[in-house]
């Protein structure tokens, strides 16, 4: 039997991933099982060390770990390699090779709206591991030119150089309209339970030429990303297209399947 599991701190426990994948193993008759693990930052070393251990097929990264986890692997892929971040792993005869799925699963959700990127202006807020995997994919798309904004200046000033982007400031974007055509919340948070100062920052948006608001977060009840879109009327995504999407493209490395992403949609429809 397969086992997988996800790592990350509490918020792996609250991760749409292992009912996903316990789904589609039980739809392709494969046996095998999908687990969350809470790991405690001074333990993640332990836990990766476990994967080889306990012989795990394979597992995901969550927040807060997609950076920090790669001094515990034995290979990246080039894509990873260039962002500088995982969500995917991938364990084969006692080595870790680390994925990033995360940048081709945004891509994908893009296209399946049909939204365009190429020649556009795009602001990404956030400055983690997803955040560099939507500057990176959004270049890769030829976007005209992508914005990053984030908590701390000198991050967000070492990420736009890295990916040879343009930094804004918190500042900045609160006090004119700016004109860009996507937004992508790339930070952990979206709802005001969770960041009341951020829900306040991003009521003061005004975003007059941007078509599409991209929150990579999913399943909050309140979504402050969500309702700043609706009152510009501006078309709204949250990142259940973006997980089916990672979600398809990491089982495939996991087991050499392709599943179509209709089942993946499917799955989350009915979880």
């Amino acid at each position: 039997m397969k086992v997988y599991c996800i790592l990350g701190d509490e918020r792996a426990l609250r991760s749409k991933s292992p009912a996903l994948f316990s789904a589609i193993l039980k739809r392709l008759g494969i046996r095998g099982s999908y687990v969350p693990f809470m790991v405690a930052p001074e333990n993640l070393g332990q836990a990766m060390q476990s994967l080889r251990v306990l012989n795990i097929a394979g597992a995901n990264v969550t927040v807060p770990y997609k950076e920090t986890c790669i001094s515990c692997l034995d290979a990246l892929s080039e894509g990873a390699e260039i962002i500088g971040a995982i969500n995917t792993i991938v364990c084969k005869d006692g080595q870790l090779k680390g994925y990033n799925t995360n940048a081709i699963g945004i891509m994908d959700a893009l296209s399946t709206v049909g939204f365009n990127v190429e020649g556009t202006s795009a602001l990404v807020i956030g400055t983690g591991g997803a955040a560099k995997a939507a500057v990176f994919i959004l270049n890769w798309l030829r976007t005209h030119v992508v914005y990053v904004c984030g908590r701390s200046p000198a991050k967000t000033l070492e990420m736009a150089k890295r990916f040879h982007s343009e930094a804004l400031s918190f500042e900045t974007l609160s006090t004119a309209p700016f004109p860009v055509d996507i937004l992508v919340n790339a930070t952990a948070v979206s709802s005001p339970d969770e960041s009341p100062k951020m829900a306040a920052w991003v009521q003061q948006l005004k975003l007059p030429d941007c078509r599409l608001v991209l929150d990579l977060n999913y399943g909050r009840q309140k979504n402050f990303w969500q309702e700043m879109a609706e009152a510009q009327h501006i078309r709204f995504m949250d990142g259940l297209g973006v997980l089916a999407a990672q979600a398809r493209r990491t089982f495939a490395l996991w087991t050499g399947i392709q599943v179509s992403p209709e089942e993946f949609v499917g799955v989350l429809r009915e979880i």
